[in-house]
C-alpha cells in the first residue's frame, strides 16, 4: 500500500492521507509529521492499524481532553466537537469510548451539573431543561433520572420568578399581566402553571 496523496486543512491543522487512491484517514499535521509520514511512502497494513487504533484514537482523546478542560461537555457534545476538528467519526467515537470507560466523560454527571447551575442561575420549567439537555444528546433516562433528583416544582419555580421580576407591578393592569404571561411561557411554564401563578400574583 502506497500514500499516493495528502491534503492539508491548514484552518484545522489535519492532513487528509489517501492510500492507493482512495481516502484512509485524517491525521493532526503535527502527528503526520513526527511519525515521519509522506506522499509514495509505502506503508505496511500493520502500520496502518497502529496509526488508526493508537494514534488517531491518542490525538483525539487529548483534544477530547483539552475540550473538557475549559468546558464539562456531554459525551453527544465531545464527539461532534471531534468531528468538527476533522477527526473521523470511527477515531472520534472510539476516543469517546476510551473517555467513559475511564470516567472523565459521564453524561449523568454531566446532566446534574449542568441542571444545578441552570436552576441556580436561571428559573425555567422542567420541560425546557429537558429539552435543553435532550439537544446536548442527553439519554432521556438519564434527564429523567436527572431532574427527579432535583424535584422541580414548575407551579413554585414560576410563582417565584414572576413575584421576582413583576412582583411591585399591579397584575390588574392587562398590560402588565399580558408581560407576566409570555415571559413565563417563554421560560417554558404551561399555559396552566401561567394561570395558576398570575391568579395568585393578583391576590397579593
Amino acid at each position: 500500500m502506497t500514500i499516493t496523496a495528502v491534503e492539508k486543512n491548514r484552518e484545522k491543522g489535519m492532513v487528509r492521507v489517501f492510500i492507493d487512491d482512495n481516502y484512509c484517514f485524517s491525521i493532526p499535521e503535527q502527528d503526520y509529521i513526527s511519525n515521519k509520514l509522506y506522499k509514495d511512502m509505502i506503508i505496511s497494513e500493520e502500520q496502518l492499524s497502529v496509526i488508526r487504533d493508537k494514534i488517531l484514537v491518542g490525538a483525539a482523546r487529548e483534544r477530547a481532553v483539552r475540550y473538557l478542560t475549559f468546558k464539562d461537555r456531554s459525551e453527544y457534545e465531545i464527539l461532534n466537537k471531534l468531528i468538527d476538528a476533522g477527526f473521523d467519526r470511527s477515531v472520534a467515537q472510539k476516543a469517546v469510548n476510551e473517555l467513559k470507560a475511564i470516567g472523565y466523560l459521564d453524561d449523568t454527571r454531566f446532566a446534574l451539573k449542568y441542571l444545578s447551575e441552570r436552576v441556580r442561575t436561571k428559573a425555567l420549567s422542567k420541560k425546557t431543561l429537558a429539552y435543553e439537555l435532550k439537544n446536548k444528546g442527553v439519554d432521556k433516562e438519564i434527564i429523567e433520572k436527572a431532574l427527579s433528583e432535583f424535584e422541580i416544582d414548575d407551579y413554585e419555580v414560576a410563582l417565584r420568578e414572576g413575584k421576582r421580576k413583576f412582583g411591585k407591578y399591579d397584575l390588574n393592569d392587562k398590560k402588565i399581566e399580558q408581560k407576566v404571561c409570555r415571559f413565563l411561557l417563554h421560560r417554558g411554564f404551561s399555559y396552566e402553571i401561567v394561570d395558576k401563578v398570575i391568579r395568585e400574583m393578583k391576590k397579593e
